[in-house]
């Protein structure tokens, strides 16, 4: 992949774990859409970045908004690279409680729209864009990077709907790197253990203490630039396809209760 002459869509490219791949694919020559529901945040990076980066407000389950962003990243190169990374925090509802609550569907719908419906649907989208390429010497016209989480093979309590959503991610990226052999375009995901984000950083001491305990080495959180590397591994390395790869530092994850316990009295 000649990466100057490359173009891509990062969708979550505001984030912690976009805003560094974002950043990495500038360096490496890429144009690139930051494609962010937070319009502000992804107009602030462009100007940040320079030319080679556009700003778009967008939403990954709009058919309308995806292709205005395939649009403006064919404005700056052969598109041919889609990371999708977006994310929020997620609410932790149980299954059902002690009481007799079942969890609010609604809150369920909402993960998985936005944890799975989302990146499907950029994926189907850009993969269709990437078909009209012209194939390099190993017929590929496109790379998609999806991300699960390590939360889809070790799913802890009060997070069942985004363990569903992650594990779905899991799932699907062999059966779409199959679909789309025949057009050339390959399909990975990255399932991340705890990486230091903004999301993580406002979580409970308590609980980022239990979540380094659990890592086996380095004894520390993931960075966003390590993520941005792994992304940077799978465009240069055209035989990894259909994989699904823990950034996790050998994490073993018991039980961990994922919000803080309710203060008595």
């Amino acid at each position: 992949m000649d990466f100057a002459q490359s173009s891509a869509i990062v969708s979550g490219g505001a984030g912690g774990l976009g805003g560094a791949t974002l950043r990495r694919l500038v360096e490496l020559g890429v144009g690139v859409v930051v494609f962010e529901p937070d319009g502000a945040r992804a107009s602030a990076l462009a100007r940040e970045l320079g030319d080679r980066v556009v700003a778009l407000e967008g939403d990954h389950n709009n058919d309308q908004d995806i292709a205005a962003a395939i649009a403006a990243a064919r404005k700056l190169g052969v598109f041919s690279i889609n990371v999708n990374s977006a994310g929020v925090s997620i609410p932790t509802p149980v299954t059902a409680d002690i009481e007799g609550a079942p969890h609010d569907m609604q809150v369920f719908r909402s993960m998985i729209d936005l944890h799975l419906m989302g990146p499907f649907n950029m994926s189907r989208l850009c993969a269709a864009a990437f078909a009209s390429n012209a194939p390099d010497a190993d017929g590929q016209r496109g790379v998609i990077i999806n991300t699960s989480s390590t939360a889809a093979f070790d799913g802890q309590p009060n997070q069942v709907a985004y363990a569903a959503a992650k594990a779905g991610i899991a799932g699907m990226t062999l059966a779409m790197a199959r679909d789309l052999a025949a057009i050339g375009v390959r399909s990975c995901a990255i399932a991340p253990g705890p990486i230091w984000t903004p999301r993580l950083a406002g979580a409970s001491d308590e609980l980022k203490a239990e979540l380094v305990r659990n890592i086996a080495f380095p004894k520390r959180f993931g960075r966003a630039e390590e993520f941005a590397s792994l992304v940077e591994a799978i465009l240069r390395t055209p035989f990894l396809n259909g994989q699904t790869i823990r950034l996790d530092g050998a994490l073993s994850t018991p039980l961990t209760p994922m919000r803080p316990p309710a203060r008595e009295g």
